[in-house]
């Protein structure tokens, strides 16, 4: 059975690229006749608000879409990924990182393309092991990875020239990414993931923790990101576009779900639709891979 989810970072509006992204990943899973969850990846405390959680899923609501099961939030799951970590160290995978605090922050949140993707060179691979309170990395074996994308078609990386050796815990206690997304979805059953494009380069760092963890691979989709007009990059970060500022523009739920759905392959045109109308049409062989552009007249 497909196990679909949506995980967002509450630190802002979801805008359409991410909005597209819990589309398609819902769409798939009820054309599958599967389940869908949502998660909200709010393990990095200090960039994230309960409150944009919940305005996120009010958002994910007033579009149709809603989660089969309780919504998970990460910070009520530090006992699941101390497990984790305790077990690559049975397993002699980590070491303690005495990188700075500024280094480690910026790699320690889910990557974006305008962040630059960053490996680690691994300076601190030789040092002694000083316990489960410092800052801790996960040692990658050399060579390649190949998986399949069901959009973008096979896909092959070498994680420890690309990433290099993934930081899995911050020493000020804040669990990182790629810990907490791969042992939640681990734990949720999950068989497809869905995100952005801009997710694609750590996708192979990531298999590698699942090796390493004996967790199974799900499939993996990435989206084409969604752009402003003039082919900028959309982002939370940057305050973009979401369904109330959309709204206030004069487009309602209906137009954004018509469009979304024509984005996706799923009709001819993007006539205004509910997100169930698009469920029969759709299928990841009509997704395209490129990017695609919002309306001129959505951002005025």
């Amino acid at each position: 059975m497909t196990i679909g989810r949506f995980a967002p970072s509450p630190t802002g509006v979801l805008h359409l690229g991410n909005l597209r992204t819990a589309l398609a990943s819902w769409l798939s899973a009820r054309a599958a006749g599967g389940r869908w969850l949502i998660r909200m990846e709010d393990v990095d405390g200090p960039r994230c608000s309960p409150r944009l959680g919940e305005l996120q899923l009010g958002d994910l609501a007033a579009l149709g879409l809603h989660s089969d099961g309780p919504v998970l939030w990460q910070s009520g799951r530090t006992g699941a990924y101390r497990a984790a970590l305790a077990a690559l160290h049975g397993a002699r995978r980590l070491y303690p990182c005495a990188c700075t605090r500024k280094d480690l922050q910026s790699l320690a949140s889910a990557p974006h393309a305008e962040d630059g993707l960053r490996p680690y060179p691994g300076r601190c691979r030789d040092r002694a092991w000083e316990g489960f309170d410092h800052a801790l990395r996960l040692r990658l074996p050399e060579g390649p990875v190949a998986w399949a994308d069901l959009v973008l078609g096979p896909q092959q990386d070498a994680p420890a020239a690309l990433t290099g050796d993934p930081l899995l815990f911050r020493r000020d206690g804040c669990f990182a990414y790629h810990l907490a997304v791969v042992v939640d979805d681990g734990a949720q059953g999950v068989t497809e993931v869905v995100r952005g494009a801009d997710l694609r380069p750590v996708t192979a760092t990531q298999l590698r923790l699942q090796e390493a963890l004996g967790l199974p691979r799900p499939a993996y989709v990435h989206l084409g990101l969604v752009t402003a007009p003039d082919g900028s990059r959309l982002g939370k970060r940057a305050g973009a576009l979401g369904l109330a500022a959309l709204t206030d523009r004069g487009v309602d739920t209906a137009q954004v779900l018509g469009w979304l759905g024509w984005s996706l392959g799923c009709q001819p045109t993007p006539d205004p639709c509910r997100a169930e109308d698009l469920i029969p049409a759709f299928s990841w062989d009509r997704v395209p891979g490129g990017d695609v552009s919002i309306p001129t007249d959505w951002c005025f």
